[in-house]
């Protein structure tokens, strides 16, 4: 009889819990360990491209989560007087890359991602490290309060501060500071219909996302020193953009000072060497924090998870599947910050006046700048086929 292979996943987030879930789905004894008292995410809500949606559909939640989805919606790009400067329809994005985008709150993602695992494998309030990363021969060992235990595979998902990376990889820089904050929040607002948009200003980004069950999510980007924070951040937002187009008014005059999330935005800017040492492999944040402008490191780190998974006896396969992969998206994650957040008022105009007339010219540009990322497939079927057209049922392959 083949001996269960046993694998701990330090950190339980988004990649972390994709990871185990798969893991389990191949007969693995999966742990979990978050050092956070709760699963409670950090954090408002995500959005799923047909990349990561298909890695769900692999372990099994791809449905479950499109059919949890709070928007799928048209929408596009704004000016803060309000002007649209491009647009993008949802059957277009669902046509080109086989399935839709959808948003929901990060709270349900991970909800479902949990309740696909056995009943204790999740263990909450435990820190973890890595004693040893193992090899062909001997396993990994991972140390707790509790005590040690042995590991076939280790799934390293701890985060932008990832401690695992830094013992595996010392003479790595690490994470820098990628020159802007962002703050987001969710709040109700009944009654108050608008597109879903992204708008960009002078050294400003800001997004509205109406959600299925009347709430709003938002997010905002601004240019600013690192570690700078406001007495009151409600107010700090209202300052910044309350003269910005409706709804953004609105949403700010519904926000309380508590409902906000700062967070200064930091990314690994020089690619590590690999994803992998011995038995231990990087995952999502870990692996490539990247700024989150092009709404592609969540997405990133559940395609991480499942190729992982289908790769977990060759890990330097999994580095060679993933690094380059992932390296691109994240290089392409910073150009797109930068040209968001230009502060510039005369490359701001040209910007601007340029992306209009794209968008007239040739309609659906913010689309078509998804090629080779929404357009990914996992390794290994299950996964959703092309839509025929919007609204058709998903075939399975």
């Amino acid at each position: 009889m083949a001996r269960t292979e046993r694998v701990v996943v330090i950190g339980g987030g988004i990649g972390g819990l994709t990871a185990a879930a798969a893991l389990h789905r191949r007969g693995c004894e999966v742990t979990v360990l978050e050092r956070a008292p709760s699963l409670e995410p950090v954090g408002a809500a995500i959005s799923l491209a047909p990349n990561s949606l298909r890695a769900l559909d692999v372990i099994g939640l791809g449905d479950e989560i499109r059919d949890l989805a709070a928007w799928q919606g048209d929408g596009g790009l704004r000016a803060p007087s309000g002007r649209w400067l491009a647009r993008t329809d949802a059957a277009a994005v669902a046509a080109r890359f086989g399935g839709p985008l959808v948003l929901l709150h990060r709270a349900t993602l991970v909800n479902s991602l949990a309740a696909g695992l056995p009943k204790g494998a999740i263990r909450t309030g435990v820190s973890a490290t890595v004693a040893d990363p193992g090899d062909a021969r001997r396993p990994a060992r991972v140390t707790t309060p509790d005590g040690e235990l042995a590991a076939d595979l280790v799934v390293a998902a701890d985060g932008i501060r990832s401690a695992v990376r830094g013992a595996l990889f010392p003479d790595h820089p690490g994470t820098v500071y990628s020159g802007f904050t962002t703050w987001r929040v969710v709040v109700p607002l009944p009654g108050v219909e608008f597109a879903s948009h992204e708008t960009w200003g002078r050294g400003r980004v800001w997004g509205s996302h109406p959600l299925k069950d009347g709430r709003v999510y938002a997010y905002a980007a601004a240019v600013a020193p690192a570690g700078q924070r406001a007495p009151d951040e409600r107010a700090e937002l209202l300052r910044r953009y309350g003269d910005w187009h409706d709804p953004i008014p609105a949403i700010l005059a519904a926000t309380r000072p508590e409902d906000v999330l700062r967070h200064d935005v930091h990314h690994i800017a020089e690619p590590l060497p690999a994803y992998h040492r011995g038995r231990v492999a990087l995952v999502g944040d870990a692996a490539h924090a990247m700024p989150p402008l092009l709404g592609q490191g969540g997405n990133q780190a559940i395609e991480d998870a499942v190729v992982l998974a289908h790769r977990m006896d060759d890990l330097p396969a999994y580095t060679a599947d993933r690094l380059p992969r992932a390296t691109a998206v994240a290089r392409k994650s910073a150009r797109v910050a930068r040209v968001n957040l230009m502060t510039g008022r005369a490359r701001i105009a040209v910007r601007d006046t340029a992306m209009a007339a794209l968008s007239k010219a040739a309609p659906g540009l913010l689309v078509r700048g998804f090629d080779g990322i929404a357009d990914w497939r996992p390794p290994q079927p299950p996964y959703a086929s092309v839509l025929s057209h919007p609204g058709t049922r998903r075939e399975r392959q």
